[in-house]
């Protein structure tokens, strides 16, 4: 039998490439979403623990909290629990793509006749479409407890839209993590930071109430931004304040994301390009 007839075919114009690349990259998503079906466990904790969150601090705690110019405070909350959403999907993305790279996987693909970007898009989707289903969950959980988006529709779309941005960003920022990382305890402490990175905005008080310095660092936190600016669009109390920052919140929940991508995205590009084991 010619060797050469069984050999891939490289595809060599722009257009051949591109479909190369989607064709490859459907195929590494779809790996992921059997995961799931032979995995449910993880995709169910995912799923839960947030809900968990809004469910503990809207009844354990809710009735202590005060928000700013008065209001529910389930109504104040559900939207910075979105947000923590998609900040904890990025210990997700660090632990799958670590996972890989440290079991060979990663370096198995990179030997096969595929585009080179499929490892890194295929996992870009499949953490996006578990971002939908989380929001998808934690939209009817909102429902449920008394939350509602006030909003148009186009502002809901567009809410919703800056959440997934804030995730897309999230996700780059975890792959180049995850490839980063050479064991577990690697992986803990990034699981870790999103807890103090994610308290420390407005998502579940407001950042005048804490002390100055540090309410400071609470607003000019990047995810705060994307909190006030999804309140502001559901309609949901507790998205002003006085400064620079939190008057133009809908315009820095843009900025921040895609400097985020700026950053990461090349980055995640060239240690995969340059992973030697």
């Amino acid at each position: 039998m010619d060797r050469a007839a069984l050999a891939p075919v490289i595809a060599r114009t722009p257009l051949a490439r591109l479909r190369w690349a989607a064709a490859d990259g459907w195929t590494v998503t779809l790996r992921g979403l059997t995961h799931w079906v032979r995995e449910p466990g993880t995709l169910i904790g995912s799923l839960a623990f947030p809900v968990m969150m809004v469910l503990m601090f809207g009844y354990f705690f809710g009735g202590a909290m005060q928000v700013p110019g008065g209001g529910n405070y389930r109504e104040f909350l559900v939207p910075g629990m979105f947000v923590m959403t998609m900040v904890f999907g990025m210990g997700e993305t660090v632990t799958a793509v670590a996972a890989d790279k440290n079991r060979g996987v990663t370096s198995r693909f990179r030997t096969m006749p595929m585009a080179p970007s499929a490892v890194v898009v295929g996992r870009a989707v499949t953490d996006m479409l578990s971002s939908l289903l989380a929001l998808a969950v934690l939209f009817a959980t909102g429902l449920a407890i008394g939350w509602d988006a006030h909003g148009t529709l186009g502002e809901t779309t567009l809410a919703v839209g800056l959440l997934l941005l804030l995730r897309f960003a999230l996700v780059w920022a975890g792959i180049y993590l995850g490839l980063l990382m050479k064991g577990p305890e690697g992986i803990t402490m990034v699981q870790t930071l999103e807890f103090p990175i994610g308290f420390l905005t407005s998502a579940f008080v407001a950042p005048s109430t804490m002390p100055g310095w540090l309410g400071t660092i609470a607003e000019w936190n990047p995810l705060s931004s994307t909190v006030l600016a999804v309140r502001e669009l559901f309609g949901n109390p507790g998205f002003g304040g006085d400064s620079w920052i939190a008057q133009h919140a809908l315009l820095m929940a843009v900025v921040w994301p895609v400097i985020l991508c700026a950053v990461f995205f090349p980055l995640s590009v060239r240690r995969f390009r340059n992973l030697t084991s």
